[in-house]
């Protein structure tokens, strides 16, 4: 009996403390599949458990558009098949050029929805070829910067000491006395034979129509016509988008370090508005008006919304234009960087932080009768005054 009480007292073996990184990936992965890109990075950097379920490929699927195939197939001409899901995602999240340069596209890191740029390049503007009314110049505050434009300055003044030499398929790199001073991605222009022999001066032929295509934008002096046109076909996912105009009056520059802008040929604008107007290849219409304002500011002009419902039929063609064609007085003195397309919910995303920015202003205002007045708050934007009331004057 003695001996039975012993027994019983002996120490039972501990087991083993349980952990997050026991738990199977294949459970991980599903709780993922739930989260937002930038959640599922932070997790991977757990232990080893979380790192190996956050590269699950139905993890990364789920957060692609669902005609990813699509898009690689209109923007890349030679896309690695051997990609998983996740390497897909980090590559379509950069800014991928195509339609020889002149348009970009990316997914939203955080949503993995949809954006497209297209620059001043690729939009037909009326007299552009003529230096009278429009120029194109420099300037590092377009939208989308190539780094490409960096080196256009140096070309310019050495051109006999810049070696191109395309090393292969992926790449081009410029070599000044035996250095590389720059490594080109052949997206970056279009494809073009390099032999060992060329130097600055064939370079510059080269990528002549496109060094710039984002680096500069647009800018008008005077004209009696002001007319943009342009159109793009892209097969966007299931969804509903707002394209805008990047617009600025006046034009930016530095000085001492500090940026200025010049206001001498602003005029025009405040006599009649600008139209905006959109068309869908599916019959969807858009049209608006709006005065610009706020100069030496980027601002975002609205066009219009559409909505994209099937994206299986067939790609989404759009036409859009911005006019201002009342000949009885000129107009100058802004400058076009681009058009861009966004998620609507991006534009309503923008707004909000706006008003909460807003919100410690708005809050110490005391109306004259808090009981009968509710707080009212304006919002003024290129134009359009929003008003919107406070959660207290709800």
């Amino acid at each position: 009996m003695g001996s039975g009480f012993s027994v019983y007292n002996m120490k039972q073996p501990q087991l083993p403390e349980l952990s997050l990184g026991d738990l199977p990936e294949a459970c991980l992965a599903s709780v993922m599949e739930y989260l937002d890109p930038p959640e599922i990075c932070k997790l991977a950097m757990l232990n080893r458990a979380f790192h190996g379920a956050s590269s699950a490929d139905f993890v990364w699927e789920s957060k692609l558009p669902p005609n990813y195939d699509s898009v690689i197939e209109k923007v890349f001409d030679d896309f690695p098949s051997k990609l998983c899901k996740k390497d897909i995602y980090a590559r379509l999240c950069l800014q991928n050029s195509f339609d020889g340069g002149t348009k970009k596209v990316w997914l939203d890191k955080n949503t993995g929805k949809l954006c497209l740029s297209i620059s001043s390049n690729g939009l037909a503007i009326t007299g552009i070829d003529d230096r009278r009314y429009w120029n194109r110049i420099p300037t590092d505050e377009s939208r989308l910067t190539d780094q490409i434009q960096m080196l256009e300055p140096f070309l310019h003044c050495n051109p006999q000491k810049v070696e191109p030499s395309c090393m292969d398929d992926d790449s081009l790199l410029l070599y000044c006395r035996r250095k590389v001073i720059l490594q080109i991605p052949s997206k970056a222009a279009p494809r073009f034979k390099v032999d060992a022999a060329s130097r600055g001066e064939k370079m510059l032929e080269a990528y002549g129509s496109s060094i710039y295509l984002f680096g500069m934008v647009a800018y008008l002096q005077q004209t009696w016509w002001f007319e943009v046109d342009g159109e793009v076909e892209f097969p966007f996912p299931a969804g509903t988008y707002s394209i805008f105009f990047r617009l600025q009056l006046g034009r930016a520059s530095k000085s001492f370090g500090r940026r200025v802008y010049n206001a001498e040929h602003i005029h025009g604008w405040d006599i009649k508005p600008v139209r905006f107007q959109l068309s869908t290849s599916d019959g969807q219409e858009a049209i608006s008006q709006c005065f610009l304002g706020e100069p030496g500011k980027w601002i975002h002009y609205h066009v219009g919304d559409f909505v994209v419902e099937d994206p299986c039929l067939a790609p989404t063609k759009l036409k859009f234009s911005m006019t201002q064609i009342d000949c009885t007085h000129t107009k100058g003195g802004v400058c076009l960087d681009s058009v861009v397309i966004y998620p609507s919910e991006f534009k309503e995303r923008k707004f909000k932080a706006k008003l909460k920015k807003l919100q410690p202003l708005c809050n110490s205002l005391v109306p004259l009768n808090q009981e009968s007045m509710p707080r009212i708050m304006s919002l003024k934007r290129g134009g359009h005054v929003l008003t919107t009331m406070t959660e207290e004057g709800r």
